[in-house]
């Protein structure tokens, strides 16, 4: 388990650590992080002994595509209250300079890349120990590990203080929430994957500035609200069960 956990983890880091500082390359980025995705599937065959993706809670099911497109839709939602509220209480403001505007290339290419990232961070942080006892002995105890799991994950972030680290936890907390509450991984990939997407489409659509000592904040507690929903909602719960 512990050679497993490594390996995904070096080569995940290495798409920031090596592709982004280093050799300041996307393209390079984006093929270490794809490295990262790949590579989980022969750890999940060959070490943990199962069938690849399914290892880390990926194996298909009816509702997958429910999850998916629930999780894309409801963050996308909450950002764009979130922007809205932000406005309002001055965490944005309208940015001067012109939004760079969106392709078809350009949508499909953030669909895809915040798919890989998600994906790939999603493994590392949720589905790999949510096979791992005891952090997974409970579902308090699996959301409250993956959550620190999640917030220690951004390693080059964590010198941004504070406010960084509540963000992330919350995030941490709402995606270890939907796993706990179906059992399958995809629910918090359809999350994940919907807040990657938005931020990743919100400069091609608006121009915003950011006050950075409030933002955070915001995306925190607004990711709280989701994990709510997802909690009391019944489109989230595994297949057969009665909570």
């Amino acid at each position: 388990m512990a050679v497993a956990f490594i390996a995904l983890f070096t080569v995940y880091q290495s798409a920031e650590g090596i592709g982004a500082l280093v050799l300041d390359s996307s393209a390079a980025q984006g093929a270490l992080m794809l490295a990262a995705l790949l590579l989980a599937w022969p750890i999940g065959r060959w070490l943990l002994r199962a069938k690849g993706y399914a290892a880390y809670g990926l194996a298909w099911q009816p509702r997958v595509p429910i999850w998916i497109v629930a999780g894309i839709l409801l963050s996308i939602i909450g950002k764009a209250v979130a922007i809205f509220v932000g406005l309002r209480i001055g965490a944005y403001s309208p940015g001067h300079e012109a939004p760079t505007g969106l392709t078809v290339g350009g949508v499909a290419f953030t669909l895809l890349a915040t798919f890989v990232a998600s994906t790939t961070e999603d493994i590392i942080t949720r589905g790999f120990w949510w096979r791992v006892q005891p952090i997974a002995a409970t579902a308090a105890r699996f959301v409250i590990a993956s959550a620190l799991i999640y917030v220690l994950n951004h390693v080059f972030r964590l010198g941004n203080g504070p406010a960084e680290w509540f963000m992330l936890a919350c995030l941490g907390v709402t995606y270890a929430i939907a796993l706990a509450r179906t059992a399958s991984l995809w629910a918090a990939v359809g999350l994940h994957w919907g807040w990657n997407l938005a931020n990743g489409l919100v400069d091609g659509l608006v121009s915003l500035d950011a006050n950075t000592a409030i933002t955070p904040y915001l995306s925190g507690v607004t990711n709280l609200v989701l994990a709510v929903i997802v909690l009391v909602s019944p489109i989230w719960k595994a297949n057969g069960s009665t909570d």
